[in-house]
């Protein structure tokens, strides 16, 4: 009967030619639009750490003084030395990293390559297991070679590819800062968007070329390229970035079970009231522990240009559907006599309705090809605009399937007033007419 249905809708449509290419403009245009919006916002809105970002908590607690105090002020954003110290080493949650980010200079060892500056990333052993971290050759370094402040490094796929053309670098010399660094791993594909570990390089940032211990830039006195917020009479010098009241690190831990994440939000708060007590902070204790999709939420990574664009291109997608229902009604209402005959045949309501809608999804079905072309389109000028998320307007497969379901949906749910009023007619008037 589908089938049958189907080559009734073919023939109906090639009938009409003109308002059957108006109504999958119709369609094709409100699904470009709208898709290639809700493509932008999937993109940006996505988990970047799936199976692991419920997991993974950023916490924050209150160490500045009582300036622009208020109830319902908001704790830092980040850590200051001291507090970023003592919690790690506290270890009070199964994995924790301390991290800031920065540019180093890189001096390669080949004599055709010429020295450069490339981004770095200053964390703790914990970082690689924590977040799942994928190496290509080797691993990450240890806890010892943390407190040991040991020269070594984890670079990323395109330096190695760039330096050592893609072998295994494992073990070889790199030269950051004139200082030698033996690699210990190269990274696997890993590209996490959001950069939801480090905002303070841009929200859509691009991955870091080196990871090296935090202790280890700290000795070296590398460049500390990422947000500084200082509080009273001291200033974010960056040689003594740890004895000055500022806020310069970003620290996760990772919490297995919603009883440990309790558990340590209440150590935050003890810690915070200690020190209060201590006169050390002089605000009372203000602490925050969000998991990776929360923190993102609060940090407003999605701008807000997106979500307006969506919200815009679903209301153009609905002024092309009131349009499609004027269409189609015109359309299915021009072929009443054709409907009356059927009817005095035998064929019931129902069936006329199901032929109707089945002409419809046909439309839909056009229009969603038309559709995802205008969208790819769409897509290929938000790579061409200067915003960071631009790179990453691709349409995945799922969204490849929503363009098709949401058009077909579309078209059938245009198409339901006027197969309905098509459908009520009653037959003896038309066979009478005609």
């Amino acid at each position: 009967m589908l089938s049958y249905y189907f080559s009734l809708a073919l023939h109906s449509l090639k009938r009409n030619r003109v308002l059957t290419a108006l109504m999958v403009l119709a369609i094709a245009l409100g699904i470009g639009a709208s898709m290639t919006t809700l493509t932008v916002l999937h993109v940006l809105s996505g988990d970047p750490l799936p199976g692991r970002s419920g997991s993974l908590y950023y916490p924050q607690i209150d160490p500045r003084d009582m300036n622009d105090y208020g109830p319902n002020v908001e704790p830092p954003d980040q850590l200051a030395w001291t507090d970023g110290m003592y919690l790690l080493k506290a270890k009070r949650a199964s994995r924790q990293a301390l991290m800031t980010e920065g540019m180093v200079p890189l001096q390669p060892t080949e004599s055709n390559v010429d020295p450069f500056q490339t981004s770095a990333l200053y964390t703790t052993a914990d970082f690689f297991p924590m977040f799942g971290v994928p190496f290509q050759f080797g691993q990450g370094w240890n806890a010892n070679e943390d407190e040991g402040k040991a020269r070594v490094a984890v670079i990323s796929a395109s330096l190695n590819d760039k330096l050592f053309g893609g072998g295994n670098s494992v073990g070889k010399e790199l030269r950051l800062q004139e200082t030698s660094f033996r690699i210990v791993g190269v990274l696997g594909d890993w590209h996490p968007n959001p950069h939801f570990y480090q905002l303070y390089m841009g929200s859509y940032a691009s991955d870091e070329d080196v990871y090296v211990p935090l202790s280890t830039s700290r000795d070296l006195k590398m460049e500390h390229d990422g947000s500084t917020d200082c509080w009273g009479n001291t200033g974010g010098d960056q040689d003594n970035l740890e004895r000055v009241n500022c806020t310069w690190l970003q620290f996760w831990v990772q919490l297995d079970k919603p009883a440990d994440v309790e558990a340590y939000k209440s150590f935050l708060t003890h810690y915070s009231q200690d020190q209060h007590a201590m006169g050390r902070f002089e605000r009372p204790p203000n602490v925050r522990l969000r998991n990776v999709m929360q923190w993102l939420d609060y940090q407003h990574v999605v701008p807000s240009d997106a979500r307006l664009q969506t919200w815009l291109s679903v209301g153009f997608l609905v002024v092309c559907l009131v349009n499609t229902v004027g269409l189609m009604l015109s359309k299915f209402m021009r072929r009443s006599a054709e409907l009356g005959v059927r009817r005095a045949l035998g064929a019931s309501q129902r069936a006329l309705f199901g032929q109707l809608l089945m002409e419809s999804g046909v439309i839909g079905l056009a229009g969603g090809t038309g559709g995802l072309l205008l969208a790819m389109l769409g897509l290929w000028l938000v790579r061409q605009q200067p915003a960071g998320y631009a790179s990453l307007a691709h349409m995945d497969v799922s969204m490849l399937l929503a363009t098709f379901t949401l058009a077909v949906l579309a078209s059938l749910l245009a198409g339901v007033l006027p197969a309905w009023r098509a459908c009520r007619i009653t037959p003896a008037l038309q066979l009478k007419a005609n």
